[in-house]
Parts: structure tokens; sequence; C-alpha cells
């Protein structure tokens, strides 16, 4: 795995992810605090808002900010895009009323919005090789799960010789670094695409992930992700402390099996995805996520839950982070920034959905029924990806084009009947049926 950083390019944008992870996460964590020193009691109702904010960001300015990727230079855009993020954070410390923490969390979330998608899109141009791109998925997914471990550790010890306005400036030197990472990098070329209209470059995402069958079936299984995902997220701290009657040490011990699990995963994929094909290996990852959702009610010690969410951070690991494989052979290079976007706003609208069901079922009916309902709307969306996503799925595809006259070149290249790797494009507007 580690051979994919002999590329001098991916090493630069891996340490450029690294230090814009840590920075987010002490971001994270100096952003409750702000919330608290606003509002008090109150400081989850800012922090709940703050993430519908930062949903509804993604979801909305996801595939406009990749429409306007098309028309700039790919690294002044990424490179931008931190700026205005360190500039965003920058001003976090010296608020002082709440309204002003959510229009700075949008334009936060806007930049996001932007930037992540075109860093995605980046990789699979960077590394040409399937198994390097697999490597470089794997550890872009180990160094987000140990983001989640190192950064609130970062913040507690720095917490105790600073005051907690200081972690910002530790965010903003984190994206100004990546920004600087970015820019001392050989990142290659976009793709020469003709721009078209506007609204059809925002659109052309969607209208790809929607017309290609394994990518519409890979938003099912981001249904069923978001379920398992938002029971763990929402409801670690209540399992522990209300059901289990333990401390905050107990939450980092479970939220820190989620992220083994993933982690293990992460290490093992390279090999498993030689041997086996992406769609059976996120089919399982999702039934275990489902399955231990399922199994939440059962739970009556920290190590059950522990070893619990583990499983379901190894499920996790196993659905997410072949995506961006199946994006790259779903997509033409010019078309594939639109496509993540899509993907990233499609995901995320699920998150939109299950987050504050997992929040409010807890409430009011009980953890055991957020974790049932949970599970089912993971199952149904798990049935779904077996229905849409035929588990047929060869990238040539042996077709005819009924509706191209008989002497247009495409006809004539590759005469009537004939088979090549399918992609939603100009000449295959919908997914073709077998000739």
């Amino acid at each position: 795995m580690l051979k994919t950083l002999r590329d001098p390019t991916f090493r630069h944008l891996f340490a450029a992810q690294i230090v814009a992870l840590l920075g987010t996460g002490l971001a994270t964590v100096a952003l409750g605090l702000l919330a608290w020193q606003l509002a008090g009691d109150n400081a989850g109702a800012i922090l709940g808002t703050a993430l519908a904010i930062k949903m509804v960001a993604y979801i909305t300015l996801a595939p406009v900010a990749a429409a306007i990727a098309e028309r700039l230079p790919r690294r002044a855009f990424v490179v931008a895009l931190d700026m205005i993020r360190a500039g965003v954070i920058a001003f976090l410390p010296f608020v002082d009323q709440v309204w002003q923490v959510y229009v700075l969390i949008f334009f936060l979330q806007a930049a996001s919005a932007g930037f992540t998608p075109a860093f995605q899109a980046v990789i699979p141009d960077v590394l040409k090789d399937e198994d390097d791109y697999t490597n470089a998925l794997s550890l872009l997914r180990l160094a987000e799960d140990l983001e989640q471990l190192a950064s609130p550790m970062l913040a507690a010890a720095l917490l105790t010789v600073v005051s907690f306005p200081v972690l910002f400036a530790g965010t903003v030197a984190g994206f100004v670094a990546s920004a600087l990472l970015l820019v001392t990098a050989r990142l290659p070329e976009r793709a020469v695409s003709d721009p078209g209209h506007f609204w059809a470059d925002v659109t052309k995402g969607i209208r790809i992930y929607t017309r290609t069958p394994r990518l519409r079936g890979l938003m099912m299984m981001e249904a069923a992700v978001a379920a398992a995902g938002a029971m763990v997220y929402v409801n670690t701290v209540v399992l522990v402390q209300a059901r289990l009657g333990l401390g905050e040490e107990s939450v980092a011990l479970a939220f820190a099996g989620f992220g083994a699990g993933s982690m293990l995963a992460a290490f093992l994929l390279p090999r498993m995805l030689d041997r086996l094909e992406d769609r059976p290996v996120m089919i399982g990852g999702a039934a275990l996520m489902v399955a231990g959702v399922a199994l939440v009610p059962l739970v009556g010690s920290i190590s059950t839950l522990i070893v619990l969410w583990a499983v379901i951070g190894f499920g996790f690991s196993l659905t997410q982070t072949p995506i961006g494989r199946i994006i790259n052979r779903s997509a033409r290079e010019s078309d594939r920034g639109a496509v993540f976007a899509a993907q990233f706003a499609l995901s995320h609208a699920c998150w939109l959905v299950t987050y504050p069901l997992a929040g409010w079922i807890g409430a009011g009916a009980g953890l055991s029924v957020a974790a049932l309902t949970l599970a089912i709307i993971g199952a149904a969306g798990l049935l779904a990806v077996l229905g849409i996503w035929p588990s047929n799925d060869p990238a040539v595809v042996d077709h005819e084009h009924p509706d191209l006259a008989p002497d247009h070149p495409h006809l004539a290249e590759h005469g009537a009947q004939h088979s090549h790797a399918v992609m939603i494009d100009d000449l295959h507007r919908r997914w073709p049926k077998a000739a």
C-alpha cells in the first residue's frame, strides 16, 4: 500500500489531505466549545443547526462548484478553496452572535463542497494504474480514520496550555499548509472538454449518475451506509452514558472501536479487491453494517458495544473505500469531477435524512426503536442495490445505436453492432440494452 507514496504528486496530495484533516478535526472540537460559550445548555441546538447547514450546502452547491471547476484551472481552483476555508475559520474566534456562526459555517461548507469532489477527481488522473489507485483510496480512508482518533487527542493536549480559540489557528494553519502543498504538486491538466450551457454542466453529474445502473445501486448503498452511520455518530454518547451509565472516556472507546474496524478494512481492501469484484465486497460491507445496527438492542456492556461498533466500522470502510473505483470506470475523464460532485451531493442527502431520524426517534421512542428503524432503512437500501446493480456488470457492453444515422462516425468506426466500455455521454444518453 505504501508504495503508492513513491509517486511525488500523490505524496503531496496525501500530505495536503492529512494536514487539512487535522485542521478540520481541531475546528470540530473548537466549534463545540464556541457553541457552549455562546449558548450554554443550548449548544446542541447550535451544533445541530450547523450540521444541517453543512448538509444543505453540500447537497445544493457541490454540482454547481463542479460546473465552475470545469471553467477554471484545476490547481488555482483547489488552492483558492483551501484559502477561503482558512479565511473563514480565521473569523470564527471573533464571533459573538449565533447567527454569525451560521453564516461562517455556510461559507466554510460551500468551499468544502467544491474542494472535496475536485480533490477526489484528481487522484485517478495522477494514478492511472487501478491497483495504485486502490492503494491510494485505502490510504486516504486510513487518514480519515486516524484523524478521528488523533485530532481530539491533539486538541485535548493543546487545551491544557492554550484556550480553545487557539485551536482555530491550528485549523487555519492546516488549510494554508494544504494549499502550499497543492501549489507545489504537479497536478495533471484536466481532460479537455467543451463546456456547454452552465446549467447543463451543473446537472451533468446527476444525469450520468442516475442513468448508470451501478451508480444508481451505489446511491441505494449510500442509504444503507447513512442509516448505520447515523446510529453510530448520533447515538453513541446516549448509548454509553444513558443506557450503560458510563462516562466520556467510554464514549471515546466506542468511537475508537468504530475507527479500528474501519482501519482494519482499509488495510485488507487492496488484497480483497485483487480477488473479488467491488460489488460483492461493498454489499458484504453494507450487510455487516445493517446487521450490526439491528443488534444494538442487545447491547448490555461497553465491550459488546466496542465489538459491534468495530464490525460496523469494518463494513463502513468496505462500502466507502471502493467508491472512487466505481466512479472511475463509470465516467469519462472529463466528466469525473461532475460525477464525484454528484456522489458527494447525493450521499449527503441520505445523511440529511438519517441524522435527524436517528436523533428524533432515539429521543422520542428509545434507542432500540431507533436502531431497528435504521436497520430496516438500511436493509431496504441493500435490497434495492441487489435489484438495481446487476451482478453481471461488465464494463464492455455489446450494443447498437438505432437512433444514429447509418453514416455516423461512431458507427463507421465501430460498426452497427459493437462492443466497447460504455459510459453515459452524448452518444450514450441512456444505458444501452444488450444487442
